[in-house]
């Protein structure tokens, strides 16, 4: 009997362009989406070797691909080219080598019900939906987690018009070829609709994403492990305003710099960053130039870890440039809730994060590029130090959370939505 209900199961085929242990946002969601959705359909994941540092382990360098089964998901990964996350060549002719792999690996899974595809990497990860909708005559659901070209050119990355225009042709072609699109904040539903202009908009949903708040909870703060965390990087006895996750264009990290250079005469706090990504020796090269000893760099940290260097944190940065309203969602404001921090933001008015952090007021927020604002509420943050007011926000996220943003909520959804395209 068994055996007859896993056969009877539906066949799923995600596109990840990274996937466990890769230590990508999206990668950690697609896990914890998979496995738990595997009491639903039977599931084939294909992505890349682990690669999201850059560097490939030997292990993965002498086959074209590799199969693997991790916790019931059949993996199907494919070998890149290491790349610089500073080098734009290298970083293309690795998601090429992602893109082209993958229509290939298509051929090496059987029959499939449903294709889910995410919008990494930009505009290919859509495409790579629609061909495997056309090869395995499969339903096929889109989840859009950054709108691309949008988020391309708010942050200046290219201003080549008719680059970006071919971009959002060819993402607009996989909206519509979709059978549904599944976004991740609700000021990006406006967007999806705006690029229709109303008209004939593709089916879609709004599903947040979330975090395992089993996983990720607070700690009190003479916790070992938090207090070793603290001891190994220098953030003893400080107030620690914690940046957690991708040090890249999308945040305005660089200008933020020259708010933080206006706190290196204090000695009771320190700013620490935690990741990597492109811009990490932008911002390390500034410390070292301004001498900002109150500013420290640290490596990621592996998730089993998060737990413990997130609780580090007094309060966090949760940030976005300026024009990625309706565009993308930080990630990182689940983490943060899910611990319990008080937030520290920077977002655009009617950004789904933004919206999160008002409802709740679990931190102070301001508009990206309020530079004078944010150095307000860094000194505000120092002041309220010891008092009842973080305690009260940290609670505050953390119910919400608990109650709104939880993995079996929004997994629930992404089941109910996919099987409704059948």
């Amino acid at each position: 009997m068994g055996e007859k209900m896993r056969s009877e199961k539906k066949k799923l085929l995600i596109y990840a362009h990274y996937y466990t242990p890769d230590v990508a946002s999206t990668g950690q969601i697609l896990k914890e989406l998979a496995e738990g959705m595997l009491h639903a359909f039977d599931i084939t994941v294909i992505c890349v070797v682990p690669s999201y540092t850059g560097k490939i382990a030997p292990e993965y360098k002498t086959k074209m691909f590799y199969s693997e089964k991790i916790n019931g998901v059949k993996v199907i990964r494919i070998r890149v080219p290491e790349f610089s996350k500073g080098h734009k060549v290298s970083r293309i002719k690795n998601i090429l080598a992602y893109f082209f792999g993958a229509l290939i690996a298509t051929f090496k899974v059987g029959k499939m019900d449903f294709v889910y595809s995410i919008s990494q990497p930009p505009i290919l990860g859509g495409l790579l939906g629609v061909w495997g909708k056309w090869m395995k005559h499969a339903k096929y659901i889109y989840n859009i987690q950054d709108f691309n070209p949008e988020q391309t050119m708010a942050v200046g990355y290219s201003n080549n018009k008719a680059v970006l225009k071919l971009m959002l042709l060819l993402d607009k072609f996989s909206c519509r070829y979709a059978d549904k699109v599944i976004v991740v904040g609700r000021d990006m539903v406006e967007t999806l609709k705006g690029r229709f202009g109303g008209i004939n908009v593709p089916n879609h949903v709004f599903i947040n994403n979330w975090i395992d708040e089993k996983e990720v909870y607070p700690l009190p703060a003479g916790h070992e492990k938090v207090l070793a965390f603290k001891k190994k990087y220098g953030l003893e006895n400080k107030f620690v305003i914690m940046y957690s996750g991708n040090l890249g264009l999308y945040y305005d990290l660089e200008n933020l710099m020259d708010v933080i250079k206006e706190f290196k005469n204090r000695d009771d706090v320190v700013f620490a960053f935690v990741g990597e990504g492109t811009i990490r020796n932008n911002l390390v090269q500034f410390t070292e130039k301004h001498a900002l000893n109150n500013v420290t760099f640290i490596p990621y940290q592996d998730k089993a870890e998060l737990v413990y260097s997130l609780n580090a944190g007094d309060a966090h940065w949760c940030l976005n440039a300026k024009g990625i309203k309706g565009v993308s969602v930080p990630s990182k404001l689940y983490g943060i809730m899910a611990t319990g921090k008080p937030i520290l933001a920077a977002l655009e008015k009617g950004s789904e994060a933004r919206l999160i952090i008002e409802d709740t007021k679990c931190g102070y927020v301001t508009e990206p590029g309020n530079y004078d604002e944010i150095r307000l509420i860094i000194e505000r943050f120092l002041s309220e130090k010891g008092t009842s007011a973080p305690a009260e926000m940290s609670e505050r996220g953390r119910t919400y959370l608990v109650k709104n943003l939880t993995k079996d909520v929004s997994i629930k959804k992404y089941v109910e939505s996919i099987t409704s395209c059948y």
